[in-house]
């Protein structure tokens, strides 16, 4: 199984010079199962660029779209994703249920006026929706957990287990809301047994710990709380992920200095990038 992060900025784009160094693009991870299926979380603007990539490198199989939430930085660059035009395309979309309409209606409403000028309904690969909660599912060789998160609106995180290996992704999460962490037993916290022994965790790290403060209950970890988080489900590798759109280069190496301080584990947390690569066979 590989990972490459194609966007991990959260909330909005945000592209110039202060943010060279680990791009501007928001959410999109490419996972490459062991037997060569295609998995992407979330479509934010990164998956345009995994898009061109995968019509000149994708064979033809079917490509899984697995979406945590549909706030905008995770579904505006779906209908950029070249493969979504390709009549010859299977496209499978994983996003969590919602209580009064279908996963298919939410994301028609970007795909459709005054949003985009086509509707859902004409697009060439007609994907499929598969609505999901705290389930768990196959994709190609790979078993998929999902579980409900602490985030605004219904939102899911998800793990995928692949040849004895496992990478989690959570990328808009609040494990416990303006709480000490000490104080909770794990049952309590958000999203663990997501996180719970995991070989790398993609995890929301947004916010330094002054910040925090003035963010409570708006769905987004501080450092702090991430790498407790971490520290706690014993997971081996952290990737510090969804940087906020002020944050300049400068600013996320400040955060992850404060981050590395606060590590139990042996390997050290990192920033995403964009292009980063992870290989976890």
């Amino acid at each position: 199984m590989r990972a490459r992060i194609w966007g991990c900025r959260g909330s909005l784009a945000a592209p110039g010079p202060d943010t060279v160094r680990y791009g501007g693009n928001t959410s999109c991870v490419e996972v490459i199962l062991s037997d060569g299926t295609v998995v992407v979380l979330d479509a934010g603007t990164g998956i345009r660029a995994l898009g061109n990539h995968l019509a000149t490198a994708h064979d033809g199989r079917t490509i899984h779209v697995l979406l945590t939430h549909l706030h905008m930085d995770h579904l505006q660059g779906l209908a950029f994703f070249s493969p979504l035009w390709e009549a010859a395309t299977d496209i499978d979309v994983y996003g969590p249920r919602h209580p009064t309409r279908s996963l298919a209606e939410r994301v028609a409403g970007y795909l459709s006026e005054p949003l985009f000028p086509i509707h859902l309904s004409d697009v060439p690969s007609n994907p499929d929706f598969h609505e999901v909660g705290d389930d768990e599912f196959d994709v190609g060789c790979a078993r998929v957990m999902s579980m409900h998160v602490s985030h605004a609106g219904p939102t899911v995180g998800y793990r995928i287990e692949d040849n004895g290996r496992s990478l989690a992704y959570v990328s808009d999460h609040e494990p416990a809301r303006g709480v000490d962490f000490a104080a909770l037993g794990t049952e309590w916290i958000s999203g663990f047994p997501l996180c719970e022994n995991v070989d790398v965790l993609i995890h929301d790290s947004q916010y330094s710990a002054e910040e925090y403060t003035t963010h409570v209950g708006w769905g987004h970890s501080s450092i702090d709380h991430v790498v407790h988080l971490a520290n706690r489900a014993k997971a081996r590798q952290l990737v510090l992920y969804h940087h906020d759109p002020g944050h300049s280069d400068d600013q996320l190496e400040t955060m992850h200095a404060r981050a590395c301080e606060l590590w139990e584990g042996d390997t050290p947390p990192v920033l995403a990038y964009e292009g980063m690569e992870i290989d976890l066979s």
